[in-house]
């Protein structure tokens, strides 16, 4: 990032920790395909399984892991080969859940974004995101435990900041806890849940291990620290000066991750605000950012009971374990003067 720039989207990315950026290289050094049979695959092979008990204890997780592209893949594979009576989700996934579920139920919402569970026939899988993307509201998952039901829970928020829900299958995203893009993975109790599709991994997804992301999403994890107490703070900072400056918080008494929360700026549509931020050096989004390209209503906001027009007024802030009192108050006084502007 430059050095005079203000980064406050960590939940559409962040940047990669030193410790997987030097995992990473060094994995490079020495790369072979795993699946070789000659010595250098053998090497590369015994990386890769270390690597994978080595994620598994820092996640806290003693089920299966399969190595994917990102969180979206470990969705599709969990949804689209899970062998499950039906599939249940909730109106407030992310857009990589929704495209694969199409004819699910979609189960509605509270005004603070939780998930409303009726009682579901037997065998039915239920996929909810542990921590919204856009609002940071965290699902009581422990909640949606009952006899006879499947979970799938999206952790690519939570993963790395909370420890892990117990579910039957979780999806997970190195590059939101400083691991690079383009590897993730697929957290599974038990094989049988999904059909396999052979090739690698097990049998259940094809194509050669990137084995160079796979060691530095592993450090990334070994390296993180505990920054939600910090985090914590900082967002109640930002909260309270949001408030004071006639800005709404989106889910405001919902359990939320310190580290992401939704402001909406009477007034001011959030294309503007975004404008404006970047013009100011700072960055920040609007919802998703698989999304935030179109600018399109926050279906999540949508679900909430926010009308168009308010939904059209909110940006989202995302910390990371970077992120300092001094730039929630550099922000807080970029978006308190918008706000007098708008409110002119």
């Amino acid at each position: 990032m430059a050095a005079d720039r203000l980064y406050l989207d960590h939940a559409a990315t962040t940047p990669m920790l030193p410790q997987a950026q030097a995992a990473m290289v060094a994995a490079m050094a020495s790369w072979a395909n795993p699946s070789s049979p000659h010595s250098d695959g053998r090497a590369a092979r015994a990386m890769l399984e270390d690597a994978r008990r080595r994620i598994a204890a820092a996640l806290g997780w003693d089920g299966h892991i399969l190595f994917t592209s990102g969180a979206s893949e470990a969705i599709a594979i969990a949804l689209t080969r899970a062998k499950a009576a039906r599939i249940v989700t909730s109106r407030v996934e992310h857009d990589a859940v929704l495209r694969v579920s199409k004819d699910a139920e979609r189960l509605a919402v509270d005004g603070d974004g939780q998930v409303l569970l009726p009682e579901l026939a037997p065998g039915s899988l239920v996929a909810i995101q542990h921590v919204n993307n856009e609002t940071g509201v965290i699902q009581p998952l422990a909640d949606f435990r009952r006899a006879g039901l499947l979970l799938f829970a999206d952790c690519a928020q939570g993963a790395g900041k909370l420890a892990l829900p117990d579910a039957d299958m979780i999806a997970v995203s190195a590059h939101k806890f400083g691991g690079p893009p383009g590897i993730g993975a697929l957290l599974i109790r038990d094989l049988a849940l999904v059909e396999p599709s052979g090739g690698q991994e097990q049998g259940y997804r094809a194509g050669t291990e990137n084995l160079p992301a796979i060691m530095a999403m592993a450090a990334a994890l070994e390296a993180r620290g505990e920054w939600m107490p910090v985090a914590a703070a900082l967002r109640a900072r930002l909260d309270a000066g949001i408030e004071a400056a006639g800005g709404e918080i989106v889910a405001r008494d919902a359990p939320r991750l310190p580290a992401i929360a939704s402001y909406r700026m009477p007034g001011l549509s959030a294309r503007a605000q975004l404008i404006q931020f970047d013009l100011a050096g700072i960055s920040v989004s609007a919802g998703s950012a698989c999304s935030s390209g179109s600018l399109k209503t926050s279906h999540v906001l949508g679900a909430m009971g926010w009308d168009a027009a308010a939904a059209g007024e909110v940006v989202r802030v995302s910390f990371g374990p970077q992120t300092s009192a001094a730039d929630v108050d550099r922000f807080l006084a970029t978006w308190t003067a918008m706000a007098k502007r708008a409110g002119r």
